[in-house]
């Protein structure tokens, strides 16, 4: 899978994935579970690069403190909202404003998605930000949408 990031505002980023086919309903439902999953740990407050106690402890966290209050004494990192899932042939993308949330959320997407391509459906290529030319995106309703509504 090939990963490129291009113009990046993360109040406003669209996410981008060309399949090497048309993606079935299966396909897409496993695609969109995916970014799902991904955007409630996001509105959850789970990307806080500054609460990493346990990743900053390293291997060895056999009975590690954990300091309670980790989370209060960091900034709030919030994903905000999320759009709907859109699909046009062999292309699929989707909005978001990843508030806060720190760019750690974006590893984990990636790391994600490049397991999804092995294992379920082939995605030739991940988009993070921009627009692409032949797809644009003021025709799109997914501003105007957010998953609460459903």
């Amino acid at each position: 899978m090939n990963i490129q990031f291009r113009e990046f505002n993360a109040f406003d980023v669209w996410i981008w994935l060309k399949f090497s086919n048309v993606p079935s309903q299966k396909e897409k439902q496993y695609v969109e579970e995916v970014f799902n999953s991904w955007f409630y740990l996001g509105k959850l407050g789970g990307f806080n690069a500054e609460n990493l106690q346990v990743q900053d402890t390293g291997l060895d966290i056999s009975y590690m403190d954990y300091d309670q209050q980790g989370y209060d004494k960091s900034l709030m990192a919030l994903m905000h909202n999320m759009g709907q899932f859109e699909y046009e042939g062999e292309w699929g993308r989707c909005w978001f404003d990843l508030g806060t949330s720190d760019a750690i959320a974006l590893d984990i997407l990636v790391n994600a998605l490049t397991q999804l391509s092995e294992e379920y459906v082939t995605i030739e290529e991940l988009y993070i930000g921009g627009e692409n030319s032949d797809w644009p995106v003021e025709n799109s309703e997914s501003h105007n949408y957010s998953i609460y509504d459903n």
